[in-house]
């Protein structure tokens, strides 16, 4: 018994699992019959237990690739919820949703965005951090305890381009339509459609249009050539969010102010205009925000400025349905605050309107500095103008584009910012 108690010893402190069975097979044959039993006993623990740990060491490695996959998909999901311009919980539950679709089950998630650790925690990423819990089987003759898992993964957002023209529907046939015979040169920036139809954006009459690049979610119809940076326009891209989309209605101050029609010359001040503002004559707008509830209409031969000291321009919001019609023959120079809430930001439509459209047209003088923002109508440009230094971007529904003038991307000084167009995604980390 004692020889065999040391062959047992020697048996169990071999590393290979074969030594062990070719161990008991050579007692079998020299016929130590009556101790096979006894060796077999207490080494089949270990056997199982090896072959246990050898085949969940595979299980658990599929698992964790599974994991990384489920946190590759949940960080891709919540980028393009990014993309749209979703709140950080509406990232989140984006990123939950397909974690769970995918089969994370009892484990747990966090979101991140921007990332809280690594190389990108100050770019527009979002980050997703997977844990869960695997039972074990085999093993179990060993430990209770279950193994922890964890996996993490970082979905980078970058703008391929930034646009001077961005049609916000998704779905709008001419979304973004040039015609007639306008000349139109948009300087370090794209022209971009977030809908999906076939003709999303269209080139068409004797329309001459040079961007950086011509990008849609659908398909563009090109009826003349164009000039573009990009080696060729985009189609099939992904949408551009709403640049503006968590800017805030103003309120409605009391009391109302009116426009005095009788007078060729006059100064209005900011504030809210209940029955709209039919404008004749010279007329100079004091800084600030103006609600405007009901039309607002620049009459032939109206000179509109802004009062001095024009301290920090001025912002004109449409309430409701309210339409901006500016004549051909009407000249208009105004700017965007450059600070403040409505920074960049120089005529804002109602989110709660319905569908209308507002005209902007003017003389060659005329000068337009900042944002013509109406997410809820069509906005037709029809003038030979654009902002100070090329300063205006228009985002509208849907955009008709048919006067001749340059615009530049850059409109920093002038309170502005960019906006990003044709973005792509990519895991990262």
């Amino acid at each position: 018994m004692l020889k065999l108690s040391r062959d047992i010893l020697g048996a169990l402190g071999m590393v290979s699992l074969g030594r062990i069975f070719r161990h008991i097979v050579s007692r079998l044959r020299c016929g130590e019959g009556g101790n096979v039993a006894t060796i077999f006993a207490l080494t089949l623990p270990i056997v199982v237990g090896g072959a246990g740990l050898g085949v969940e060491t595979s299980y658990w490695y599929y698992s964790s690739l599974k994991l990384q996959a489920m946190a590759d998909a949940a960080a891709y999901a919540g980028a393009l919820e990014k993309v749209a311009g979703s709140d950080t919980a509406a990232i989140t539950t984006a990123a939950s949703q397909s974690a769970a679709s995918n089969g994370l089950g009892a484990g747990t998630i966090v979101v991140n965005t921007p990332p809280v650790s690594g190389p990108n925690t100050a770019k527009k990423a979002v980050e997703v951090i997977l844990n869960q819990n695997l039972d074990r089987m085999f093993t179990s003759i060993f430990t209770q305890t279950k193994v922890p898992e964890q996996a993490r993964a970082v979905a980078l957002i970058t703008d391929a381009s930034k646009a001077c023209v961005l049609a916000l529907n998704t779905s709008a046939s001419q979304a973004a339509l040039f015609s007639g015979s306008t000349s139109v040169k948009f300087n370090g920036c794209s022209v971009m459609s977030d809908s999906m139809a076939n003709d999303a954006i269209k080139v068409q009459g004797s329309a001459g249009l040079q961007a950086d690049c011509l990008i849609t979610v659908g398909g563009m119809v090109l009826n003349n050539p164009v000039t573009t940076v990009c080696k060729s326009p985009m189609t099939q891209a992904l949408p551009a969010a709403d640049p503006f989309a968590s800017l805030p209605a103003p309120t409605a101050t009391n009391p109302c102010k009116n426009v005095n029609g009788g007078k060729t010359t006059q100064t209005l001040q900011a504030g809210t205009y209940c029955s709209g503002m039919n404008l004749n004559g010279n007329v100079a707008l004091s800084s600030g925000t103006y609600v405007v509830q009901g039309n607002l209409k620049i009459n032939a031969g109206a000179v509109i400025t802004c009062a001095a000291p024009c301290t920090n321009g001025v912002t004109i919001f449409m309430s409701g349905s309210s339409t901006v019609s500016i004549n051909g023959n009407a000249t208009v120079t105004l700017s965007a605050p450059t600070s403040g809430t409505y920074s960049g930001v120089l005529f804002y439509g109602d989110r709660t309107g319905t569908a209308a459209q507002s005209t902007f047209n003017g003389t060659a003088d005329s000068l337009l500095t900042g944002a013509i923002y109406f997410p809820r109508q069509q906005v037709n440009y029809l003038g030979n103008f654009s902002g100070l230094d090329g300063c205006t971007q228009v985002v509208a529904d849907t955009i008709q584009w048919s006067g001749n003038s340059t615009i530049n991307q850059d409109c920093s000084k002038h309170g502005g910012g960019d906006i990003p167009a044709a973005p792509s995604v990519a895991i990262v980390e």
